[in-house]
């Protein structure tokens, strides 16, 4: 059943702040045109001049994919056309344009997180026809099998990955050198590596997380949640899960780093970790892994010799890594104009093989065999993160979830809300979200 204008406009409204969650994907960062490939883009030529608009954020991860697109596509008949944008006004666009009968644009760059929303609303086109079709053509079967499942929902497949992005702890190994220091497992070593480098005296606040108190905080919320293997809400049972042991240890375990951090944390978004790993105010960030490439440049820290990259560790001894994985890709909106098969031969050509190759080590790309330890630094804490991140739930409800209870994360995490007055909120949220369901 289509869903009405309105209604639609209102529920994709509900992930804005979801969305803006999960703004670790780099967003910010931007690579310049020479990280697209020369690659074929075999398409038939349209009869009529048309233009194909296409919607990415800028992020030294995204950007050679559509940088690809754009050089490699736009000829003859067709035009690839990509303007600059952050990851919010990325979102903002995103909303408008899968809000009414015709969008403005007919490419979306997405990820799963949002895709089962997405695609309940019907707002997606399903690929699996035309993935059938190109598969051959585009050698679309070398792309992770579970990166194209986490693009999928109800069994069809609503995005082409491109790459994926996992939390990734980048430390000074100088400094953990100087001082004896193991990358930490657990937040226990976590907390205790942090004290030894603030002990030293140079680094005042060594550890640095993107907490911002109105989008990423949740992602860090999620992710010591999830580390003790318990997801929002139960698959089984389908209740939430907020006023759980875990819950509490979650926030509780996450208050505890505040003292090796910047008392400004929860205005911190990614670029501003990532400002201070550049200018040497932290010695530890937990970023995705979409950054990683940036901290490697002399052009950005003159201590980008000193970086070095683990997986994150677990909140408790046994338990997962503090994980979060974005698997980010190409949706086609359904109410596009122009023609799918065109479209979809557009962005299979963009994350082609040797797209994929020119996009490393900025990115992760799909094609994940190609990525190794000599092209890509970080390579072994990705792929030790990837191994290990808690499963994403994939149903429709849990963005607007993670969206209503992210101030009431970053309100306790802030002391303006006891740790059980704000589980209790979270409860009563997600209760209420999901008795619509």
């Amino acid at each position: 059943m289509r869903i009405s204008r309105l209604t639609k406009a209102l529920a994709v409204g509900l992930l804005t702040v979801s969305l803006a969650g999960l703004s670790a994907c780099g967003a910010g960062s931007r690579t310049g045109a020479q990280t697209a490939a020369t690659v074929p883009c075999d398409f038939e030529n349209p009869a009529q001049p048309t233009t194909v608009n296409v919607l990415a954020y800028n992020s030294s991860a995204v950007d050679p994919f559509t940088n690809t697109m754009v050089k490699n596509c736009t000829r003859d008949n067709v035009t690839v056309k990509h303007d600059p944008i952050d990851f919010g006004g990325q979102v903002q666009k995103t909303v408008a344009t899968l809000s009414g009968d015709k969008g403005s644009y007919d490419v979306i760059e997405t990820y799963g997180y949002i895709i089962p929303t997405y695609a309940a609303q019907g707002s997606l086109q399903p690929l699996d026809d035309l993935y059938a079709k190109y598969k051959d053509k585009y050698k679309l079967g070398d792309i992770s099998q579970d990166m194209r499942k986490s693009m999928s929902y109800d069994g069809k497949l609503y995005g082409l990955p491109m790459q994926a992005q996992v939390l990734v702890l980048a430390y000074r190994k100088d400094v953990f050198d100087k001082l004896g220091l193991e990358p930490p497992t657990t937040f226990q070593q976590l907390r205790d590596v942090s004290k030894k480098i603030q002990d030293a005296g140079e680094i005042k606040y060594p550890l640095a997380l993107p907490w911002l108190a109105n989008a990423d905080i949740v992602t860090g919320y999620g992710a010591a949640l999830g580390s003790q293997g318990v997801p929002y809400v139960d698959d089984a049972t389908r209740k939430a899960n907020f006023t759980s042991p875990e819950s509490t240890k979650a926030l509780e375990q996450m208050k505890s780093l505040l003292p090796y951090m910047d008392p400004q944390v929860t205005t911190f978004d990614q670029p501003k970790v990532q400002q201070q790993l550049f200018n040497g105010s932290a010695a530890m960030g937990i970023m995705f892994s979409g950054r990683m490439n940036d901290l490697l440049q002399s052009s950005n820290t003159k201590y980008s010799s000193n970086f070095a990259f683990a997986a994150p560790p677990a909140v408790f001894e046994g338990g997962k890594q503090y994980g979060a994985l974005s698997v980010d890709g190409w949706s086609l909106p359904k109410n596009t104009s122009v023609d799918p098969d065109l479209l979809f031969q557009l962005i299979a050509a963009s994350v082609s093989e040797d797209a994929s190759k020119a996009a490393i080590p900025a990115a992760f790309p799909a094609r994940t065999q190609l990525v190794t330890d000599e092209n890509t630094p970080y390579a072994a804490a990705a792929k030790g993160a990837i191994a290990h991140v808690p499963a994403a739930q994939p149903y429709p409800y849990i963005p607007s979830i993670s969206g209503d209870i992210t101030p009431v994360v970053g309100k306790v995490i802030n002391g303006g809300q006891s740790v059980a007055d704000g589980t209790q909120q979270m409860q009563q949220i997600a209760e209420k979200i999901l008795a619509k369901q």
